[in-house]
């Protein structure tokens, strides 16, 4: 057993519950109790962890990330999301295992630093000489430490058939669909406390063809795994659907059964009031990734809207080459200056912008009834933040401490029980040999021609 007592408690449960002081009993891989106080049980062959000064609450969740991109961080600085595409493209199409194990090493560990436990990864670059590079993320993510829901991406609709990817990195249409197929039998774990669950992920409406969209959906609702895609990202997507598909890209996904409680969308910022109404009514999530929309100055997601619908809405860091810190305890704060910058500054709150990077991720992901709170019988996937240092010091609200101040140093991670990261060091895995390993990586590709 472990027990971190002595600390603030934000468990993100359905009536909010804090305290000022309070502790939380671990036991294998769960929760086993929280409340007000100092433990009071019996502390026999129970590991204590002194959480004065600190702020406990559950892990951060990751609903949206290309982990590949890790090696091809700082280009195309200017561009928006098709310039970007074009320059990376070719890039992209040198992957390999190696390169992609070392890239996303290096991003989850980042991940972790920040206060994450649990994220996804959509990778839909398959070169064909690239070797088996879903197996090289899960190995990373098993060495890492965290929960790893990587969605199985695709793409078939190349430049000469009008789409924009290259034709040197989309996939057959079948062969894509078989792939996916594979990836599924040989990852997905559907049994409770899951590490690993796989998701199927067509990639964009501008590199996909409508049969992949439906066949795909098709194959994710008998195989009984989620689905996830790109959808409202740009101005540009807009314009592209009007064009090609005479509908909004949200009526495009209507069109192909791409809405529903079992689908989340990355990014959703170009969104009317018909469309904000169809994900609610369905059930649809939404990866926000505020960051990188920033970066990409993509626009601003309607975040109050849509959780004025009841849209699950999670926060994601999205791609390290569109959003290079990959820090998802960041992406609390920047959720709330995005969000204020649309509505005001009573468009979210910091209880609600930590709901967002923590239950409302798990709900994207479809495991709200094993992570996102703090509660009794939920994984112990926890992450206790330290708030007596100078960044923090004199906030007397801690959530807000959190939220607003600078990025907190975490005194630790659990995931599953697991210590993943203590005072604010890796303990799964060495941070300098991951960077080592990443710079050689970037090097290879910058090198290859």
């Amino acid at each position: 057993m472990i027990v971190i007592e002595h600390c603030a408690v934000a468990t993100v449960d359905g009536a909010g519950t804090e305290y000022a002081d309070g502790h939380i009993v671990v036991s294998g891989d769960r929760i086993v109790a929280v409340g007000p106080g100092a433990y009071a049980g019996d502390t026999g062959g129970v590991t204590r962890v002194d959480g004065t000064g600190c702020l406990a609450t559950p892990g951060l969740v990751n609903t949206h990330h290309h982990l590949y991109q890790w090696a091809t961080r700082g280009r195309a600085q200017q561009e928006i999301l098709f310039g970007w595409l074009t320059e990376l493209y070719p890039i992209w199409a040198r992957l390999d295992a190696g390169i992609v194990h070392a890239a996303a090493s290096a991003g989850l560990a980042q991940l972790a630093l920040s206060g994450c436990t649990t994220s996804t990864d959509h990778h839909y670059v398959f070169p064909r000489q690239g070797g088996d590079l879903l197996a090289a993320e899960i190995d990373a993510a098993t060495a890492v430490g965290l929960r790893f829901h990587p969605c199985r991406g695709s793409m078939d609709l190349s430049v000469k058939d009008g789409g924009l990817p290259p034709d040197s990195v989309v996939e057959d249409t079948d062969a894509a669909l078989a792939a996916t197929k594979e990836a599924i039998d040989r990852f997905h774990d559907p049994s409770p406390g899951a590490m690993v669950r796989i998701a199927v992920a067509p990639c964009s409406p501008f590199s996909v063809t409508p049969r992949l969209m439906r066949e795909a959906a098709g194959l994710a609702r008998a195989e009984g795994v989620r689905l996830h895609t790109h959808l409202a990202e740009t101005v540009e997507e807009e314009a592209y659907c009007r064009e090609v598909h005479n509908c909004t890209p949200v009526e495009y996904a209507e069109s192909l059964g791409w809405l529903g409680g079992d689908v989340w969308l990355a990014h959703a910022v170009h969104l009317d009031a018909s469309a904000i109404a169809k994900l609610g009514a369905s059930g649809t999530g939404v990866a926000h990734c505020p960051s990188s929309n920033g970066r990409l100055g993509a626009g601003i997601a309607p975040v109050r809207d849509l959780l004025d619908a009841r849209v699950p809405v999670g926060l994601g860091v999205d791609g390290a080459a569109s959003q290079e810190a990959g820090q998802l305890g960041s992406e609390l704060r920047q959720a709330l200056y995005s969000a204020r910058l649309r509505g005001g500054p009573a468009a979210l709150t910091a209880r609600e912008s930590l709901a967002l990077g923590t239950i409302g991720g798990a709900r994207c992901l479809g495991r709200d009834d094993e992570l996102g709170s703090l509660e009794p019988g939920k994984l112990a996937d926890i992450a206790l933040w330290s708030l007596d240092g100078l960044g923090h010091a004199g906030i007397e609200d801690p959530v807000a401490a959190l939220v607003f101040g600078p990025p907190a140093p975490l005194r630790l991670l659990l995931v599953g029980g697991r210590a993943v990261v203590q005072d604010g060091v890796m303990s799964t895995v060495d941070e300098p040999a991951l960077a080592a390993a990443l710079s050689r990586a970037a090097r290879s590709l910058r090198e290859a021609r």
